[in-house]
Protein backbone atom coordinates (compact mmCIF):
# COMPACT_ATOMS: atom_id res chain seq x y z
CA UNK A 1 0.00 0.00 0.00
CA UNK A 2 1.71 3.12 -0.86
CA UNK A 3 1.35 6.70 0.95
CA UNK A 4 -1.76 7.94 -0.58
CA UNK A 5 -3.46 4.84 -0.05
CA UNK A 6 -2.69 4.62 3.54
CA UNK A 7 -3.58 8.58 3.77
CA UNK A 8 -7.27 8.13 2.08
CA UNK A 9 -7.79 4.63 4.78
CA UNK A 10 -10.28 6.87 6.90
CA UNK A 11 -12.06 8.33 3.66
CA UNK A 12 -11.42 5.49 1.55
CA UNK A 13 -15.41 4.36 1.10
CA UNK A 14 -16.61 8.19 0.16
CA UNK A 15 -13.39 8.25 -2.08
CA UNK A 16 -14.66 5.30 -3.70
CA UNK A 17 -18.58 6.49 -3.96
CA UNK A 18 -16.98 10.04 -5.02
CA UNK A 19 -15.95 8.19 -8.32
CA UNK A 20 -19.36 7.35 -9.24
CA UNK A 21 -21.25 10.92 -8.49
CA UNK A 22 -18.59 12.91 -10.51
CA UNK A 23 -19.09 10.48 -13.37
CA UNK A 24 -22.56 11.31 -13.28
CA UNK A 25 -22.09 14.16 -12.71
CA UNK A 26 -21.01 14.96 -16.20
CA UNK A 27 -22.81 12.83 -18.39
CA UNK A 28 -24.65 14.48 -21.32
CA UNK A 29 -26.72 13.26 -23.89
CA UNK A 30 -24.78 14.22 -26.70
CA UNK A 31 -22.13 11.03 -27.52
CA UNK A 32 -19.13 13.13 -28.52
CA UNK A 33 -19.21 14.98 -24.93
CA UNK A 34 -20.12 11.32 -23.22
CA UNK A 35 -17.04 10.22 -25.20
CA UNK A 36 -14.67 13.23 -23.83
CA UNK A 37 -15.73 13.66 -20.20
CA UNK A 38 -15.33 9.61 -19.57
CA UNK A 39 -11.72 10.37 -21.42
CA UNK A 40 -11.44 13.05 -18.74
CA UNK A 41 -12.08 10.82 -15.93
CA UNK A 42 -9.85 7.79 -17.28
CA UNK A 43 -6.76 9.68 -16.83
CA UNK A 44 -7.61 11.48 -13.21
CA UNK A 45 -4.63 11.94 -11.48
CA UNK A 46 -4.25 11.26 -7.40
CA UNK A 47 -7.57 12.78 -6.65
CA UNK A 48 -5.48 14.99 -4.06
CA UNK A 49 -8.25 17.64 -4.14
CA UNK A 50 -11.61 15.68 -3.21
CA UNK A 51 -9.28 13.64 -0.32
CA UNK A 52 -8.79 17.61 1.24
CA UNK A 53 -12.85 17.70 0.72
CA UNK A 54 -13.53 14.89 2.28
CA UNK A 55 -10.68 14.54 5.14
CA UNK A 56 -11.53 18.24 6.55
CA UNK A 57 -15.20 17.40 6.35
CA UNK A 58 -14.84 14.60 8.38
CA UNK A 59 -11.99 15.83 10.64
CA UNK A 60 -14.83 18.91 11.62
CA UNK A 61 -17.83 16.47 12.04
CA UNK A 62 -18.38 14.20 9.21
CA UNK A 63 -19.16 13.15 5.53
CA UNK A 64 -22.51 14.03 3.75
CA UNK A 65 -24.13 14.43 0.44
CA UNK A 66 -23.40 18.22 0.62
CA UNK A 67 -19.54 17.26 1.16
CA UNK A 68 -19.28 15.22 -2.21
CA UNK A 69 -21.43 18.21 -4.27
CA UNK A 70 -18.38 19.93 -3.02
CA UNK A 71 -15.75 18.04 -4.01
CA UNK A 72 -17.21 17.41 -7.58
CA UNK A 73 -18.05 21.49 -7.74
CA UNK A 74 -14.45 22.03 -7.40
CA UNK A 75 -13.61 19.30 -9.65
CA UNK A 76 -15.74 20.46 -12.53
CA UNK A 77 -14.54 23.89 -11.98
CA UNK A 78 -11.20 23.05 -12.09
CA UNK A 79 -10.95 20.62 -14.93
CA UNK A 80 -12.93 23.25 -17.14
CA UNK A 81 -9.89 25.78 -15.92
CA UNK A 82 -7.38 22.93 -17.35
CA UNK A 83 -9.33 22.01 -20.86
CA UNK A 84 -8.88 25.95 -21.53
CA UNK A 85 -5.54 26.25 -19.88
CA UNK A 86 -4.29 23.64 -22.62
CA UNK A 87 -5.92 25.54 -25.12
CA UNK A 88 -4.20 29.08 -23.83
CA UNK A 89 -1.02 27.43 -23.66
CA UNK A 90 -1.23 25.22 -26.55
CA UNK A 91 -0.36 22.19 -24.79
CA UNK A 92 -0.90 18.68 -26.22
CA UNK A 93 -0.08 16.67 -23.69
CA UNK A 94 -1.10 16.74 -19.31
CA UNK A 95 0.06 14.18 -17.34
CA UNK A 96 1.41 11.82 -19.88
CA UNK A 97 -2.01 12.17 -21.96
CA UNK A 98 -3.23 13.88 -24.69
CA UNK A 99 -4.88 17.10 -23.73
CA UNK A 100 -8.43 17.83 -25.31
CA UNK A 101 -7.22 20.23 -27.70
CA UNK A 102 -4.89 17.82 -29.24
CA UNK A 103 -7.23 14.94 -29.66
CA UNK A 104 -10.41 16.92 -30.74
CA UNK A 105 -9.11 20.42 -31.47
CA UNK A 106 -9.67 23.35 -29.78
CA UNK A 107 -13.06 24.60 -30.53
CA UNK A 108 -13.92 21.36 -29.08
CA UNK A 109 -11.86 21.64 -26.26
CA UNK A 110 -12.94 25.70 -25.47
CA UNK A 111 -16.86 24.01 -26.05
CA UNK A 112 -16.17 21.03 -23.34
CA UNK A 113 -14.73 23.21 -20.63
CA UNK A 114 -17.53 25.54 -21.22
CA UNK A 115 -19.66 22.57 -20.68
CA UNK A 116 -17.83 21.47 -17.21
CA UNK A 117 -18.24 24.95 -16.29
CA UNK A 118 -21.93 25.44 -16.72
CA UNK A 119 -22.53 21.44 -14.82
CA UNK A 120 -20.56 22.81 -11.78
CA UNK A 121 -22.38 25.85 -11.89
CA UNK A 122 -25.96 23.72 -12.43
CA UNK A 123 -24.80 21.28 -9.68
CA UNK A 124 -24.49 23.87 -6.78
CA UNK A 125 -27.82 26.02 -7.52
CA UNK A 126 -29.75 23.04 -7.83
CA UNK A 127 -29.06 22.12 -4.85
CA UNK A 128 -28.48 25.06 -2.96
CA UNK A 129 -24.78 25.16 -2.53
CA UNK A 130 -24.87 28.93 -2.32
CA UNK A 131 -21.90 28.80 -0.01
CA UNK A 132 -19.96 26.64 -1.48
CA UNK A 133 -20.41 28.29 -4.90
CA UNK A 134 -19.28 31.59 -3.56
CA UNK A 135 -15.90 29.75 -2.50
CA UNK A 136 -15.49 27.89 -5.79
CA UNK A 137 -16.62 30.85 -8.19
CA UNK A 138 -14.10 33.26 -5.93
CA UNK A 139 -11.06 30.38 -6.41
CA UNK A 140 -11.89 30.26 -10.50
CA UNK A 141 -11.72 33.73 -10.25
CA UNK A 142 -8.28 34.53 -8.40
CA UNK A 143 -6.52 31.36 -10.82
CA UNK A 144 -7.47 33.86 -13.79
CA UNK A 145 -6.56 36.75 -12.19
CA UNK A 146 -2.87 34.99 -11.00
CA UNK A 147 -2.98 33.53 -15.04
CA UNK A 148 -3.12 37.26 -16.48
CA UNK A 149 -0.89 38.44 -13.75
CA UNK A 150 1.88 35.93 -14.49
CA UNK A 151 1.71 36.84 -18.64
CA UNK A 152 1.59 40.73 -17.90
CA UNK A 153 4.88 40.45 -15.28
CA UNK A 154 6.88 37.54 -17.57
CA UNK A 155 7.04 39.60 -20.17
CA UNK A 156 9.96 41.49 -18.69
CA UNK A 157 10.58 38.56 -16.70
CA UNK A 158 9.72 38.97 -12.70
CA UNK A 159 11.73 38.68 -9.89
CA UNK A 160 10.36 40.27 -7.49
CA UNK A 161 9.24 37.61 -4.48
CA UNK A 162 6.25 39.46 -3.08
CA UNK A 163 4.81 39.27 -7.01
CA UNK A 164 5.94 35.60 -7.24
CA UNK A 165 3.84 34.98 -4.26
CA UNK A 166 0.87 36.32 -5.18
CA UNK A 167 0.92 34.45 -8.74
CA UNK A 168 1.11 31.19 -6.40
CA UNK A 169 -1.29 32.20 -4.33
CA UNK A 170 -3.91 32.86 -6.64
CA UNK A 171 -2.64 30.83 -9.36
CA UNK A 172 -2.24 27.30 -7.37
CA UNK A 173 -2.85 28.05 -3.60
CA UNK A 174 -6.71 29.21 -3.98
CA UNK A 175 -8.10 26.04 -5.37
CA UNK A 176 -6.58 24.14 -2.16
CA UNK A 177 -7.71 26.49 0.30
CA UNK A 178 -11.37 26.41 -1.66
CA UNK A 179 -10.85 22.67 -1.16
CA UNK A 180 -10.83 22.76 2.74
CA UNK A 181 -13.40 25.90 3.01
CA UNK A 182 -15.68 23.51 1.03
CA UNK A 183 -14.86 20.02 3.31
CA UNK A 184 -15.74 22.88 6.68
CA UNK A 185 -19.17 23.97 5.01
CA UNK A 186 -20.65 21.26 3.95
CA UNK A 187 -19.81 19.35 7.47
CA UNK A 188 -22.05 22.53 8.97
CA UNK A 189 -19.00 24.33 11.02
CA UNK A 190 -18.95 28.54 11.81
CA UNK A 191 -17.89 31.19 9.16
CA UNK A 192 -14.61 31.41 11.73
CA UNK A 193 -13.88 27.91 10.91
CA UNK A 194 -14.68 27.94 7.15
CA UNK A 195 -12.11 30.77 7.04
CA UNK A 196 -9.30 29.28 9.08
CA UNK A 197 -9.73 26.19 6.95
CA UNK A 198 -9.64 28.79 3.66
CA UNK A 199 -6.30 29.75 5.35
CA UNK A 200 -4.87 26.14 5.82
CA UNK A 201 -5.33 25.56 2.78
CA UNK A 202 -3.95 28.39 1.00
CA UNK A 203 -0.37 27.62 3.08
CA UNK A 204 -0.86 24.03 1.57
CA UNK A 205 -1.13 25.72 -2.04
CA UNK A 206 2.20 27.55 -1.52
CA UNK A 207 4.00 25.06 -0.55
CA UNK A 208 2.85 22.74 -3.16
CA UNK A 209 4.21 25.14 -5.88
CA UNK A 210 7.81 25.63 -4.06
CA UNK A 211 7.58 22.05 -4.50
CA UNK A 212 6.74 22.11 -8.09
CA UNK A 213 9.82 24.88 -8.67
CA UNK A 214 12.36 22.81 -6.69
CA UNK A 215 11.39 19.56 -9.36
CA UNK A 216 12.85 21.51 -12.50
CA UNK A 217 16.34 21.39 -10.35
CA UNK A 218 15.91 17.72 -9.74
CA UNK A 219 15.06 17.69 -6.18
CA UNK A 220 12.66 15.09 -5.09
CA UNK A 221 12.62 13.12 -8.31
CA UNK A 222 13.37 9.36 -8.41
CA UNK A 223 15.74 10.11 -11.46
CA UNK A 224 16.82 13.29 -10.12
CA UNK A 225 17.95 15.06 -13.28
CA UNK A 226 17.14 18.58 -13.40
CA UNK A 227 14.90 19.51 -16.40
CA UNK A 228 15.30 22.96 -16.80
CA UNK A 229 12.03 23.47 -18.27
CA UNK A 230 10.98 26.69 -16.29
CA UNK A 231 14.57 27.94 -16.90
CA UNK A 232 13.56 27.27 -20.92
CA UNK A 233 10.03 29.02 -20.37
CA UNK A 234 11.43 32.23 -18.47
CA UNK A 235 9.15 31.13 -15.86
CA UNK A 236 10.26 32.87 -12.13
CA UNK A 237 10.42 30.18 -9.21
CA UNK A 238 11.64 31.02 -5.90
CA UNK A 239 15.15 29.35 -5.77
CA UNK A 240 15.77 31.12 -8.82
CA UNK A 241 14.43 34.54 -7.83
CA UNK A 242 16.54 34.34 -4.96
CA UNK A 243 19.32 33.51 -6.26
CA UNK A 244 19.03 36.78 -8.47
CA UNK A 245 18.60 38.84 -6.01
CA UNK A 246 21.18 37.57 -3.59
CA UNK A 247 24.30 37.13 -6.13
CA UNK A 248 26.76 39.63 -7.61
CA UNK A 249 26.56 37.70 -10.73
CA UNK A 250 22.91 38.01 -10.13
CA UNK A 251 22.55 40.43 -14.02
CA UNK A 252 24.58 38.22 -16.08
CA UNK A 253 22.69 34.94 -15.39
CA UNK A 254 19.30 37.57 -15.87
CA UNK A 255 20.28 38.19 -18.80
CA UNK A 256 20.39 34.76 -20.36
CA UNK A 257 17.24 34.02 -18.64
CA UNK A 258 15.42 36.67 -20.37
CA UNK A 259 16.61 35.18 -23.86
CA UNK A 260 13.82 33.56 -26.15
CA UNK A 261 15.90 30.85 -27.01
CA UNK A 262 18.42 29.11 -24.55
CA UNK A 263 21.00 26.10 -25.28
CA UNK A 264 21.56 23.50 -23.50
CA UNK A 265 24.54 24.77 -21.68
CA UNK A 266 22.51 27.92 -20.31
CA UNK A 267 19.93 25.98 -19.12
CA UNK A 268 22.95 24.12 -17.07
CA UNK A 269 24.83 27.12 -15.98
CA UNK A 270 21.24 29.05 -14.57
CA UNK A 271 20.94 25.63 -12.67
CA UNK A 272 24.25 25.65 -11.20
CA UNK A 273 24.27 29.07 -10.40
CA UNK A 274 21.05 28.53 -8.62
CA UNK A 275 22.41 25.61 -6.84
CA UNK A 276 25.59 27.53 -5.39
CA UNK A 277 23.78 30.71 -4.91
CA UNK A 278 21.73 28.74 -2.03
CA UNK A 279 18.35 29.33 -4.11
CA UNK A 280 17.43 26.08 -3.22
CA UNK A 281 18.38 25.82 0.29
CA UNK A 282 16.18 28.88 1.07
CA UNK A 283 13.43 27.38 -1.30
CA UNK A 284 13.23 24.34 0.32
CA UNK A 285 13.16 26.19 3.91
CA UNK A 286 10.14 29.00 3.01
CA UNK A 287 8.26 25.32 1.70
CA UNK A 288 8.81 23.43 4.77
CA UNK A 289 8.06 26.78 6.77
CA UNK A 290 4.79 27.55 5.73
CA UNK A 291 3.81 23.43 5.22
CA UNK A 292 4.63 24.01 9.30
CA UNK A 293 2.38 26.57 9.54
CA UNK A 294 -0.29 24.29 7.92
CA UNK A 295 0.73 21.59 9.87
CA UNK A 296 0.25 23.86 13.42
CA UNK A 297 -3.20 25.03 12.25
CA UNK A 298 -4.59 21.32 11.72
CA UNK A 299 -3.30 20.39 15.25
CA UNK A 300 -6.48 23.05 16.76
CA UNK A 301 -8.66 20.68 14.76
CA UNK A 302 -10.73 17.91 17.02
CA UNK A 303 -8.19 14.65 17.69
CA UNK A 304 -9.24 12.22 15.06
CA UNK A 305 -7.87 9.47 12.37
CA UNK A 306 -8.93 12.16 9.58
CA UNK A 307 -7.38 14.89 11.54
CA UNK A 308 -3.85 12.67 11.26
CA UNK A 309 -4.84 12.10 7.72
CA UNK A 310 -5.12 15.55 6.86
CA UNK A 311 -1.13 16.50 8.20
CA UNK A 312 -0.02 12.94 6.46
CA UNK A 313 -1.48 14.31 3.40
CA UNK A 314 0.36 17.61 3.92
CA UNK A 315 3.19 16.52 4.39
CA UNK A 316 3.40 14.04 1.78
CA UNK A 317 2.88 17.62 -0.61
CA UNK A 318 5.91 18.51 0.01
CA UNK A 319 7.41 14.86 0.55
CA UNK A 320 6.04 13.62 -3.17
CA UNK A 321 8.68 12.58 -5.80
CA UNK A 322 6.52 14.30 -8.73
Amino acid sequence: MNSIDKIKLPIKEEMDHFEDKFRDSMKSSVPLLDKITHYIVKRKGKQIRPMFVFLTAKALGGINESTHRGAALIELLHTATLVHDDVVDEAYERRGFFSINALWKNKIAVLVGDYLLSRGLLLAIDNEEFRQLHIVSGAVRQMSEGELLQIEKSRGVNMDEGVYFDIIRQKTATLIASCCACGAASAGADDETIEKMRVIGEQIGIAFQIKDDLFDYGLGGKIGKPTGNDIRERKSTLPLIYAINNSKNGKEILRIVKREKKSREDVQKVIAFVLDSGGIAYAEERMRSIAHQALTGIETLPENEARESLKSLIQYTIDREK
